[in-house]
């Protein structure tokens, strides 16, 4: 029996295939909205071998109207879309000032319009319902902004202050749909290799890096098991707490470490041709070049998947403490009445 119907934004590579999978691998039928035919051909297939029913539609997420209609295209073609997820993106690295205004742009109207413009398509069709599930793909840098990616950070952050807003929305109107954030750490995607780059070297994740397939499970549990924030990976749970407690600290951390964190001189592979405004030709998946580098989970990331056995472990926890207590006291009392 299928789960129900998820969409997924930015679904042919990266993390975004990897969460079709993993949907996929859960019982969800799926349509992805991504740009590049070969990538929906390919995504489309992935849903498919593991028994469920896919649509690959070419859409462009800066595109209100577009997505608009891709949304009416699921629901005639699959059905009713019970879980929407927003992951698509494009990359612009480099310092603020020497980026072209339309490339830092362009990469907003993907990076926060997009999801705008999918939160808005999603919502519209699961309020009057009165059923569904809206899942952001946000990053531990929608917490704390870090040089070479002004775009991205500044996108990411916006995105964080519309799911608050819209997330409060929601609760005064007593809608029972559901909307969450889940943060992702570094990931090892092909994001890497066809971003827009002003660097002398390859552009390369903020170690320690993550394989997508880890973020792609988070998300996978969080539409098993709706919460509003999740934060994926020690690194994220570091950043955000970091930042709220010696975020000055921080910004002189990171404008001396920053530069060459995002750099992998070593990596001597061609760069593909950046997506910004095109989609790229070809299948590339979902993981990028860095596996050698990336760790394929966490004790934190475990924990996402594995809540029902945290909370038991709590109380069992908890009731210990309190027996020993009981008994500490109870030798205690003892001793004092044969003293």
């Amino acid at each position: 029996m299928s789960r129900g119907v998820a969409v997924v934004t930015g679904g042919t590579a990266g993390l975004g295939r990897a969460i079709v999978r993993e949907l996929a691998d859960r019982g969800w039928d799926v349509a992805v909205l991504a740009r590049g035919e070969d990538g929906l051909a390919g995504a489309v297939s992935d849903v498919q071998i593991r028994g469920g029913r896919a649509l690959g539609i070419s859409t462009d997420v800066a595109d209100r109207e577009a997505v608009e209609s891709a949304a009416d295209r699921v629901e005639t073609e699959l059905g009713p879309i019970e879980l929407w997820v927003n992951d698509a993106m494009v990359g612009v690295f480099g310092d603020f000032l020497t980026t072209e205004p339309a490339d830092f742009e362009r990469a907003t109207q993907v990076n926060y319009f997009g999801f705008v413009n999918g939160t808005r398509a999603a919502l519209s069709r699961m309020v009057p319902r009165e059923r569904g599930h809206v899942i952001q793909i946000g990053s531990a840098l929608a917490h704390r902004g870090i040089p070479l990616q002004a775009a991205y950070c500044g996108a990411k952050h916006a995105v964080k202050g519309f799911t608050e807003s819209v997330t409060t929305e929601l609760i005064h109107a007593k809608s029972p749909v559901r909307i969450s954030t889940v943060d992702m750490p570094a990931l090892n995607t092909i994001q890497f290799n066809w971003v827009k780059s002003q660097l002398p070297h390859h552009p390369q994740p903020v170690p320690p890096i993550y394989q997508p397939e880890v973020g792609a499970k988070a998300v996978a549990d969080v539409a098993d098991h709706p919460r509003r924030r999740t934060w994926v990976g020690e690194p994220t749970i570091k950043t955000v707490l970091g930042n709220r407690f010696v975020a000055g600290w921080l910004d002189t951390y990171l404008a001396k470490v920053g530069y060459d964190g995002q750099q992998a001189p070593e990596k001597v592979e061609a760069m593909l041709p950046n997506n910004l405004y095109e989609p790229a030709t070809g299948d590339k998946g979902a993981r990028g070049i860095f596996g050698s580098d990336a760790r394929n989970g966490s004790p934190a990331t475990w924990a996402i998947g594995h809540r029902k056995t945290m909370a038991a472990a709590a109380v069992t926890l908890g009731a210990a403490a309190v027996g020993g207590a009981a008994m500490a006291a109870t030798a205690v009392v003892t001793r004092l009445s044969r003293s």
